[in-house]
């Protein structure tokens, strides 16, 4: 049995550990508010730009742009969203497992040497390094400092091998950030856009809260108000929905801007998830420096008890002797 000294150092050691996991909770949880007011500030463009597509859609024009082609794949571009630092639970080792299955799968279809990886974030860049894959760029201070012109410029430059034909497939690996307790592991084509499928997707975030704990959760899906979404129908204009100059040269211009968007999407989401995660790890982590703190002053208790009980023992004895 440790003793009474051994014990009091434990738990001045758990002490002090339990204070920085829940310092790093609070700057977690703060860094989360900010993330989500950084996609509630993006929201107003995404629907905007998304309820001109439908009017086209609706339209039923019929044109269709080299964005939007599917064709033959001979090489692929992996953009994979990670974080730049750890002690954020499972959130970097689920992304790096889901590209290690999406390059097995592409390397056995069209062989490693066409498979390309964009990483953002420091953890998947060293481990598709490590790994040796074929790294292209170095985007790991978009995690700290989020940057439209950056998203704007990534997506640009795989716009234009996509054009070129220099690869025919590009697709996206990232957490899509549903609450702070949830995050949706998501892998999806980000080239050729498939404008529908794009336009359906899943839109449900929990922007208001940053509570993790599961009967907080509960709580919350129990009495949250029922929102109302009713999506207004996009209708055309009249017969002679009229575009200038022409559908093929709107949509030429249009579908970029929705590349763009979906890049920058992708990292919101993935900053708002990373910081979500590294928040319940850190209140897990507290919650277990709590119960290991509770066992250990039991344990105390009851070690001291017995050391006192002892000594009256002895003190007593040594009276019946004399």
């Amino acid at each position: 049995m440790p003793s009474l000294k051994e014990i009091k150092g434990r738990i001045a050691s758990v002490n002090s550990t339990r204070k920085i996991t829940s310092a790093m909770k609070m700057v977690a949880s703060s860094k989360l508010h900010h993330a989500q007011v950084a996609i509630q500030n993006m929201l107003p463009y995404e629907t905007l730009l998304e309820h001109i597509l439908k009017s086209f859609l609706a339209a039923e024009a019929g044109a269709q742009t080299i964005y939007d082609q599917e064709r033959p794949v001979k090489r692929v571009a992996l953009v994979v969203f990670s974080s730049n630092s750890s002690l954020c639970g499972g959130f970097n080792a689920n992304v790096i497992r889901i590209m290690l299955h999406a390059v097995q799968e592409l390397s056995d279809a069209i062989g490693p040497e066409n498979v390309d990886i964009y990483p953002v974030g420091r953890k998947v860049a060293e481990k598709a390094q490590k790994m040796g894959f074929n790294v292209k760029g170095d985007y790991c201070e978009l995690v700290d400092k989020p940057n439209v012109k950056q998203c704007i410029d990534l997506a640009m430059e795989l716009g234009r091998r996509f054009a070129d034909g220099e690869v025919d497939r590009v697709e996206l690996i990232y957490h899509h950030f549903k609450s702070a307790g949830s995050q949706i592991l998501t892998h999806k084509t980000f080239l050729p856009i498939d404008v529908e499928s794009e336009l359906e997707r899943d839109h449900e975030r929990d922007l208001s809260s940053t509570v993790i704990t599961k009967k907080a959760q509960d709580y919350l899906k129990r009495n949250r108000r029922k929102r109302d979404v009713r999506e207004d129908e996009v209708k055309p204009l009249n017969d002679n929905f009229i575009v200038e100059p022409d559908m093929t040269t709107v949509l030429t211009k249009l579908l970029p801007k929705l590349a763009h968007l979906m890049i920058y999407t992708a990292l919101l989401d993935s900053v708002a998830s990373e910081h979500a995660a590294r928040m319940v790890a850190m209140q897990t982590a507290t919650d277990n420096a709590d119960e290991l703190l509770r066992q250990l002053n039991l344990q105390y208790n009851k070690s001291r008890q017995q050391a006192i009980t002892s000594e009256l023992l002895d003190i007593v004895g040594g009276s019946v002797n004399n």
